[in-house]
C-alpha cells in the first residue's frame, strides 16, 4: 500500500481553501419555495460535499423533519424567508456532529429571540457575526493540522518498512479523531449547561 502523505496533506489544504462561506448578502431578500431553497443550498454549499457528485446538501424531507421536530419555524404559506435559510445554513453544519436534541437545544433560544425580528438584533446579525469570526479561523486550523502531521509524521519510527506509511497515516487520523472527540464532548457539555436551566422551570 503505498499513500503519498505529502499529496494527501496538500489535498487537505487546499480543501480548506474551498469552505465556502456563504454570506447574508447572498441569499436572496424574497420568499422561497421549496425547490428554490434546496436548489440555493445545494448551489452554495455542493463543494463542501464530502461526495460532491452523489451526496444531497439539504433535500426536502430533511427541512420538513427540521420544521417538524422545531429545528426550523415553520413555512409561511409554503415559502422560506431569507432568516429560513440562515436557520438552514446553521443546522447544515451542526447536524454532522449533534443530535437532533442537541441542535434544537441550541437553535431554540436563538430563533424563539431573534427569529421575524423587524428591527434591532435578529438573526442575520447573528450569522454573520459567527461565519465572519469562523472565517477567521481558518489559518489557524491549517497551523493546527500542519501540527498533528508533523507530529504523526515522527511515529511509528521502529515499525516494519511495509507498515511504516500506513500506520504514520493512522496516527494522523488519530490525532485528528481525539481533537474532534474532545471537542465535540465540550460542546456537548455547554448545550447540557443551556438545557438544564430550561427544566428548572
Amino acid at each position: 500500500m503505498h499513500i503519498d502523505t505529502n499529496d494527501l496533506l496538500k489535498s487537505i489544504m487546499e480543501s480548506f481553501d474551498r469552505i465556502q462561506y456563504v454570506k447574508a448578502a447572498d441569499i436572496p431578500n424574497i420568499d422561497l419555495y421549496m425547490d428554490q431553497v434546496t436548489t440555493f443550498m445545494d448551489k452554495n454549499l455542493r463543494r463542501s460535499a464530502r461526495y460532491p457528485d452523489a451526496d444531497k446538501v439539504m433535500t426536502k424531507t430533511m427541512i420538513n423533519n427540521y420544521a417538524k421536530n422545531d429545528l426550523l419555524p415553520p413555512p409561511v404559506k409554503k415559502k422560506y424567508s431569507r432568516e429560513h435559510v440562515l436557520v438552514l445554513m446553521f443546522i447544515y453544519y451542526y447536524k454532522g456532529i449533534l443530535s437532533i436534541s442537541d441542535i434544537q437545544t441550541l437553535l431554540g433560544p436563538i430563533t424563539e429571540r431573534f427569529f421575524n425580528k423587524e428591527e434591532g438584533f435578529n438573526i442575520e446579525a447573528i450569522y454573520e457575526e459567527v461565519f465572519g469570526m469562523e472565517e477567521q479561523q481558518v489559518e489557524r486550523l491549517k497551523q493546527d493540522v500542519m501540527e498533528k502531521y508533523d507530529c504523526a509524521m515522527d511515529t511509528f519510527a521502529d515499525a516494519p518498512e511495509e507498515s511504516k506509511e500506513f500506520l504514520k497515516l493512522y496516527s494522523f487520523i488519530c490525532l485528528l479523531s481525539f481533537d474532534v472527540y474532545m471537542k465535540k464532548m465540550l460542546i456537548e457539555k455547554l448545550i447540557d449547561g443551556i438545557r438544564k436551566p430550561e427544566k428548572k422551570d
